[in-house]
C-alpha cells in the first residue's frame, strides 16, 4: 500500500469510529468538501502534509497520533 493509500485509509478509519462523514470532516478542518473528496480519492497522487494537519485538527489529534500506528511504520521504503 502507497502512503497517500495508508493516509486515506487511515482518515476513513478515524471518521468512521467518531461517526464522522467526508463532509463532515471536511468542515471541521476548514477546507471545501472537494479537499476531502480528492484526498480519499485512489487516483490523486499527493496529499500535502498542511492539508493532512488541517484533518488532523479537525478530529482534534496530533500529527503524531495520526500515523503512530503499525501499518505506516509497517509501509515499505519509498526509495529503491
Amino acid at each position: 500500500m502507497s502512503v497517500k493509500d495508508m493516509v486515506a485509509a487511515r482518515f476513513r478509519q478515524l471518521c468512521a469510529q467518531q461517526g464522522i462523514k467526508t463532509n463532515e470532516l471536511a468542515n471541521l478542518a476548514g477546507v471545501t468538501p472537494s479537499t476531502a473528496y480528492s484526498m480519499l480519492d485512489p487516483r490523486r497522487r499527493d496529499v500535502s502534509i498542511v492539508t493532512i494537519k488541517k484533518f488532523c485538527d479537525g478530529l482534534g489529534i496530533t500529527l503524531g497520533e495520526f500515523f503512530s500506528t503499525p501499518e505506516f511504520d509497517d509501509l515499505e521504503q519509498e526509495i529503491q
